[in-house]
């Protein structure tokens, strides 16, 4: 089914329902778009600090500790 096809057979529906289910269905339509706008923030942030230059300089340092300093290795 497409896209606007679904949308018309969901305004139906929704068109059935109480008042107060329809602001169930709203609050929950909230809900969603949320949390979409909350994943694309969260990938601008990821792809913002992977193209930081901002720790570069940890590449510059020598390594301060090896696998030979550990007192216990995780198996």
């Amino acid at each position: 089914m497409n896209r606007k096809a679904l949308l018309e057979k969901l305004k139906t529906k929704i068109a059935l329902l109480p008042d107060n289910k329809i602001q169930e269905v709203n609050d929950f339509a909230d809900f969603l778009l949320s949390k979409i706008d909350d994943q694309i923030t969260v990938e601008a942030i990821q792809k913002l600090a992977s193209n930081s230059k901002a720790f570069d300089f940890l590449k510059e340092d020598e390594d301060l500790y090896s696998v030979n300093d550990l007192k216990e290795k995780y198996k």
